[in-house]
């Protein structure tokens, strides 16, 4: 529930249209809801910005239609973004669009490199400026799907440039005016991570740089980037988690709102 939602349901009740008792029986579920395996923030959204993400990884198909319904419940008219999920939640989501919850199949999105289902009940842009992904190599492309995602789910111009890395930066200069152009870049690298200091050397506007578990041995699974980006020259560059699409997105998110 955001600030919108608030003074819609106040304004409804100044009006008439719906009784105190309702109106203090919807407010109730503020500032969370106790499923009992989960507590559902739906307050995060008004004092935040934007709505409480759903971490599939870990949970059942159960638990996460569970938190969903809850969502939906709330009537608030925020995305629902469940990021590290499977088919087997596609499948349990879908069940739910089926069974009269006010969920639409139409609105349900499984992007499957990523592995996030995007449910879409607004497309409204909250967004100053244009959000860019940006790949090293096609091995990325998972991480920054997640990145663009969220990115878009929170209510974002975003759009994405793959598989220009540092072996081949004639690739990447072709995108000069876009990268020029955009308010926040995320910049997504696994192997040694290289991609965006050069990035951020070539633009005014923040960097945030994700290093990803792709490559050789000699990686540690990503630590290798890791410590190349933390340490990189560039003063615009800031540095998320390994694999950390999302944590990347809803940064890029912010900044971008601000």
């Amino acid at each position: 529930m955001d600030e919108r939602d608030i003074r819609k349901w106040l304004e409804n009740v100044r009006r008439g249209q719906v009784t105190l008792d309702r109106a203090v029986e919807h407010l109730r579920q503020l500032p969370y809801e106790d499923l009992g395996f989960a507590k559902i923030d739906h307050h995060r959204t008004l004092r935040q910005g934007y709505p409480e993400v759903i971490y599939g990884r870990g949970k059942t198909p159960q638990q996460v239609t569970g938190i969903v319904r809850g969502m939906l419940r709330a009537k608030a008219s925020h995305n629902i973004l469940i990021t590290r999920a499977d088919r087997k939640m596609l499948a349990a989501v879908k069940r739910l669009a089926r069974r009269g919850s006010g969920l639409r199949a139409e609105q349900i999105t499984f992007h499957e490199l990523s592995g996030a289902i995007a449910i879409e009940r607004s497309r409204a842009v909250h967004g100053k400026g244009l959000i860019v992904v940006v790949t090293a190599g096609t091995s990325d492309i998972p991480v920054a799907e997640e990145a663009l995602v969220t990115a878009r789910m929170m209510g974002n111009r975003a759009e994405a440039i793959y598989d220009v890395g540092v072996a081949g930066l004639h690739r990447l200069l072709e995108h000069r005016k876009k990268l020029a152009d955009a308010r926040v870049i995320v910049c997504v690298a696994g192997m040694e991570g290289a991609l965006p200091s050069v990035v951020a050397g070539m633009v005014a506007a923040p960097v945030i740089a994700v290093p990803t578990s792709t490559g050789y041995g000699s990686g540690f699974g990503g630590f290798a980037a890791l410590l190349a980006m933390l340490n990189s020259c560039a003063s615009n560059v800031s540095v998320v988690n390994i694999d950390n699409g999302f944590g990347a997105g809803c940064v890029a998110s912010v900044i971008n709102r601000a």
